[in-house]
């Protein structure tokens, strides 16, 4: 018999990317299902066949309800990253709730190095979500996704229309994912059989700086862009003039802070262990968006 495979957060970017991975890799529409806080966003995938579920987060009961019969479910994290611990208190309720409706194996998007030394303002609650699911004693993989290289179009469109890009980064590296390069690889680890317990971390096949990605984009953009180094608390009050919400600055420093410290300076080959094929680099990014930069 089959297993039934539930994917939580169908609807997101990263959801339906994973939706169509499941149904690339051959998995019947009929053993999927998706849950979303808006069951009519995944119309198209009803209509295929896909079972579809509300969900609710906040919903302990209900979320049991919406597990029920799944196999294999991956959490994909939340994104209430409002500082009050929201996201972690839903995310632990996905967890009290899997294990409630017999689910057999949990997958869960997390991130690098969520340790406490994190400058990352919502590192807590991936930390928190990690050890949540290792102490509900079923068989888990957690993916410990890179920076997406889609979140650059939070930042570089306007980088490039003014020619300067603000950070305190330093001279710390990062690595840069493809989002479809996760979807891949979490419909990888949700349809396989396996039930070992395993963490990955998921990333580009490169590390740059700050000015080496400046440096790249401007070649493939063709339009110059200059890199301004500052401390953290220039950078967030350069961000609040500029209009950035609140609540944003506090995690868009922490990036660069982050960053700058040796965070997220780490490339793996996990990308390919799950999926079979190597990670696009992000040249390739630029190149497939040089129009969003130019």
């Amino acid at each position: 018999m089959a297993q039934k495979l539930l994917l939580t957060g169908a609807a997101g970017h990263l959801g339906k990317l994973t939706l169509d991975s499941l149904l690339a890799r051959g998995v019947a529409a009929g053993d999927i299902i998706a849950t979303t806080r808006d069951p009519s966003k995944l119309a198209d995938y009803a209509a295929k066949g896909v079972e579809v579920r509300q969900a609710d987060f906040n919903d302990l009961e209900g979320l049991t309800k919406a597990f029920a019969g799944a196999d294999r479910l991956a959490i994909v994290s939340t994104d209430a990253i409002d500082g009050i611990g929201t996201r972690l208190k839903q995310q632990t309720n996905a967890v009290q709730a899997a294990k409630a409706a017999g689910v057999k194996h949990i997958i869960y998007t997390s991130m690098p190095n969520p340790g406490p030394e994190s400058k990352i303002t919502f590192a807590g609650d991936h930390r928190g979500t990690e050890e949540a699911v290792k102490a509900s004693g079923l068989s888990f993989t957690i993916l410990r996704n890179a920076w997406y290289q889609e979140n650059l179009f939070m930042s570089l469109p306007q980088a490039f229309a003014s020619g300067q890009w603000y950070t305190s980064a330093g001279e710390g590296k990062v690595t840069h994912v493809s989002r479809a390069d996760c979807a891949d690889a979490l419909a990888a680890a949700l349809s396989a059989t396996t039930t070992e317990s395993k963490t990955y971390t998921l990333t580009g096949p490169e590390k740059f700086t700050t000015a080496e990605i400046a440096a790249l984009a401007s070649q493939i953009v063709g339009k110059p862009l200059n890199v301004v180094h500052l401390t953290d608390e220039q950078l967030a009050g350069g961000m609040k003039a500029a209009g950035v919400p609140e609540f944003m600055i506090p995690f868009l420093v922490g990036f660069d802070a982050n960053t700058r410290e040796g965070g997220i300076d780490l490339v793996t080959d996990d990308v390919e262990t799950l999926t079979g094929h190597k990670a696009s680099p992000l040249k390739a990014f630029f190149e497939a968006n040089k129009a969003a930069f130019g």
